[in-house]
Parts: C-alpha cells; sequence; structure tokens
C-alpha cells in the first residue's frame, strides 16, 4: 500500500512538475534574450541614420538602454556615435555585436565588439569603412581606438 501511494505522489510530481518545468524553461529563455536580435535584411532600418540595413558584413546591433532593446544599425560608425548620444550608452550592461566583414549570404557572424579588430578600407554603407574581424592583424584597431576615431569630430557621419 505505501508503495502504491509512492507511485501515485510520483506520477502526481511528475504530471504537475512537467508543465511547470516547461514554464519556467519558457521564462528563463526569455530573460536569457540577451544577444543579437533577427536582423531582416533588406526592411529593417538603421537606427541612427535611416538607411535600409542590407549589407552583411557591417551590420550592428548595441542591445541596452531602459529596455534593454536591440537596436540594428547599418554601420559600426552609425552604432558608435547614436551610442555615444544615449544617457545609458556607457552603462556596463550594454552589449554592442558587429558582423563579420566575411558574413554573407542569409545572415551576419555576430562578434563582440569590444573583442573584434578592426580594419580599414573597405567601403562600408556609411563611409566610416571599417571591417570587423575576430583576429587582430598589422594596423587593426581595437574597440576603443575605432570609438576614438569615429567619434572624433572630424570624421563625424551623417546625422
Amino acid at each position: 500500500m505505501d508503495r502504491r501511494r509512492s507511485l501515485i505522489r510520483a506520477a502526481a510530481f511528475a504530471v504537475t512538475a512537467t508543465p511547470l518545468g516547461t514554464l519556467l524553461a519558457a521564462c528563463s529563455r526569455g530573460a536569457d534574450e540577451g544577444g543579437p536580435a533577427e536582423v531582416h535584411w533588406g526592411r529593417d532600418t538603421c537606427t541612427h541614420c535611416g538607411m535600409v540595413i542590407s549589407d552583411r558584413r557591417f551590420a550592428a546591433q548595441v542591445r541596452g538602454g531602459p529596455q534593454g532593446a536591440a537596436r540594428p544599425f547599418d554601420d559600426i560608425g552609425c552604432a558608435l556615435t547614436w551610442l555615444d548620444a544615449q544617457p545609458w550608452g556607457r552603462d556596463a550592461g550594454v552589449r554592442v555585436w558587429v558582423a563579420a566583414l566575411g558574413s554573407e549570404a542569409e545572415s551576419a557572424r555576430w562578434l563582440d565588439a569590444r573583442r573584434a579588430h578592426y580594419t580599414s578600407g573597405p567601403q562600408s554603407p556609411m563611409g566610416y569603412n571599417f571591417g570587423a574581424r575576430e583576429a587582430s592583424s598589422p594596423g587593426s584597431l581595437d574597440f576603443t581606438a575605432l570609438q576614438a576615431r569615429v567619434l572624433a569630430p572630424a570624421a563625424r557621419g551623417p546625422s
């Protein structure tokens, strides 16, 4: 009789725990959506300049601010310029991603912008002309140097 009650309790626990577990897992996935958002290439527009985002090699995203929303950009220069104007732009929780220069086809390969290395030269959508790579190369800039170059008064792109 005790064994039967134990089995009934275990079955009842399994039945109630499964929906609860599913619900908790779904909630934790929603809370963990801190990565780059999906970009709808050729439809989404740059948060800073309003240009349609279509070149996967130069796209960027910023996640932060009051709602922690992900905002798309067509150029890392637009992202840095826009972020500099935000009152929360230097908060520690702000995340920035940039597409790897070799990204193509239907998606971008996202890099942590603060860990990426930037090379100048390739023509980017808004003329900041920096492409991101995972590895350092001769003459490449780290994030801090890129930020200083982009935010220098003479380098300002579109407003």
